[in-house]
């Protein structure tokens, strides 16, 4: 009896303590399945473990946010968990998705080659609003940008005709002579390269010059003495001309011998001299080619072949410099008339003091045409042009002779 009570003790003991352990089994599989719904709904990426190391993380970051709401975390985990076989190791399905098609190889060189298109295009609709621009802009002031006022932009016209020169190029040639603005800047306001633009300027200005020449020409004496100012009818209407010389500084040559050509003992600089001739009235009849700095103004004249467009008879206004010159052109048929010469100590008389005021007075119109000239930029005294443009020089100052004959006269 005491053996069968024992046992009783023995089981029911046992008992307890399974039930005890069952019960703890339970509890434990309640509180594992709280804990588990606690973390589904507060944290529902927590079981996409594997998004770390997939390289889609972000796509996949970017459509599965968390929520407050327990439906759409529960949905959203349900798509995670039919495509998983553990919670562990989660790698969504993205066949036939929206994801595939934007990251698809083909999809992503199309898409950069129509960017590409678009931006070449946006690219091509700015150069010609630019270039738009820039034509308005000498359209409206045609005076500042390439020398000529708005009544003379037919020759413009005249150009394009006789030369097949577009339009962006001709301007482009007078914008370089007026302003001296550099290839890179005028590359910018035309929208082309400083190569494009140099060769442009290099290759159209002869057959500008070609059209424009012309326009610089003698004049016969009936004509220049119809057209008179009043200042010269009383003493000097049989002066058919008014000369002087102009000199360019240009960049110090690399050679020596260049440099001791061109340097100038007036300005004290090397510089590319030219002679310049213009009626009573005001008309560029003549400009010479480019000479060494150092050549003399009596020299320049010779070789200048000016003497062989003079008409017999003519008379040459000048100042005291080319009194050297005064024998050779008398024995060719010409008269000079300069201002006095002063000898070392002695003073002029009043006849000479008198005549050389005149004569100033009359000469002064050469020097408003060389001021004229000098409004473009490239002729300016100091400009320093490039060793490159030296050999353009010519043909710039002959089209800027050309212009200022189209502009209003210098006396009226």
């Amino acid at each position: 009896m005491q053996e069968h009570k024992a046992t009783q003790v023995v089981l029911s003991q046992t008992h307890k303590a399974v039930q005890v352990c069952q019960k703890a089994h339970i509890r434990s599989r309640q509180v594992q399945a709280n804990v588990r719904s606690r973390d589904v709904i507060t944290s529902p990426i927590k079981f996409n473990v594997s998004i770390a190391t997939s390289p889609l993380k972000s796509l996949v970051k970017s459509t599965i946010k968390p929520s407050t709401s327990q439906s759409t975390a529960l949905r959203k985990l349900d798509f995670l968990e039919g495509n998983c076989d553990s919670d562990t190791s989660c790698a969504p399905s993205l066949a036939g998705s929206a994801v595939e098609q934007d990251y698809s190889p083909s999809k992503t060189s199309m898409s950069k080659t129509t960017s590409d298109t678009s931006l070449q295009a946006e690219h091509n609709k700015l150069e010609k609003i630019n270039l738009q621009s820039t034509l308005s802009k000498i359209l409206n002031k045609p005076k500042l940008y390439i020398g000529i006022t708005k009544n003379l932009y037919f020759i413009i016209d005249l150009i394009k005709k006789h030369t097949d020169i577009t339009l962006p190029n001709i301007l482009l040639c007078l914008m370089k002579i007026k302003l001296n603005r550099t290839f890179s800047q005028l590359s910018d306001d035309f929208d082309l390269s400083v190569t494009q633009a140099s060769n442009i300027f290099f290759n159209n200005m002869p057959l500008i010059v070609k059209v424009l020449s012309p326009i610089v020409k003698q004049f016969s004496s009936t004509s220049i003495k119809k057209n008179l100012p009043i200042a010269f009818r009383h003493r000097y209407n049989q002066v058919t001309c008014i000369i002087d010389c102009l000199e360019i500084e240009i960049q110090k040559p690399a050679k020596a011998m260049h440099q001791a050509l061109t340097w100038s003992e007036y300005k004290k600089t090397n510089t590319i001299k030219y002679l310049v001739s213009c009626t009573p009235d005001g008309l560029v009849n003549f400009v010479s080619n480019g000479y060494a700095g150092r050549v003399s103004d009596v020299n320049l004249l010779e070789q200048s072949k000016f003497l062989e467009c003079l008409q017999p008879g003519s008379y040459i206004l000048a100042d005291r410099g080319f009194k050297s010159i005064e024998s050779l052109l008398s024995q060719k048929g010409f008269a000079l008339l300069r201002p006095p010469s002063v000898h070392t100590g002695t003073k002029l008389s009043k006849k000479e003091v008198k005549q050389t005021k005149q004569i100033a007075s009359l000469r002064i119109h050469i020097e408003r045409v060389i001021r004229r000239l000098r409004e473009f930029s490239i002729l300016k005294m100091h400009t320093v042009v490039n060793s490159n443009l030296i050999g353009m020089l010519d043909l710039c100052i002959k089209t800027a002779c050309a212009l200022i004959n189209l502009q209003d006269s210098l006396i009226k």
